[in-house]
């Protein structure tokens, strides 16, 4: 499955993120964002290629309550929820290999 990411938003954010089964790597994202449009084809690749993490985007102009929530002070932050807890915060635009590299530690948790 390739493509666009899921959206999440202020209303579904509980039960999408905080209450999924397994670990959720949510892209805070807004479409005038540079960077943004950089990392998204790497999200999509990644959700792609695997299936013990799901990826999700959230649009931070239109959902400024969970935006404000967790204190997103720039963006791209990508946000890595297990449990409904933050596990891992990745703040800018990075290739994929470094990306993986910093979530995985998390994962393996």
């Amino acid at each position: 499955m390739t493509g666009k990411l899921p959206d999440v938003t202020d209303g579904n954010f509980q039960s999408e993120v905080l209450e999924a089964e397994q670990p959720v790597l949510v892209d805070f994202w807004a479409p005038w964002c540079g960077p943004c449009r950089i990392v998204h084809p790497i999200l999509e690749e990644m959700a792609a290629e695997r299936d013990d993490l799901r990826i999700v985007s959230i649009n931070t102009d239109e959902n400024q309550q969970i935006a404000a929530r967790f204190d997103i002070l720039s963006i791209p932050t990508l946000i890595l929820f297990k449990d409904g807890a933050e596990a891992k915060r990745v703040v800018g635009a990075m290739p994929k290999r470094r990306l993986e590299a910093e979530l995985e530690p998390a994962l393996a948790a």
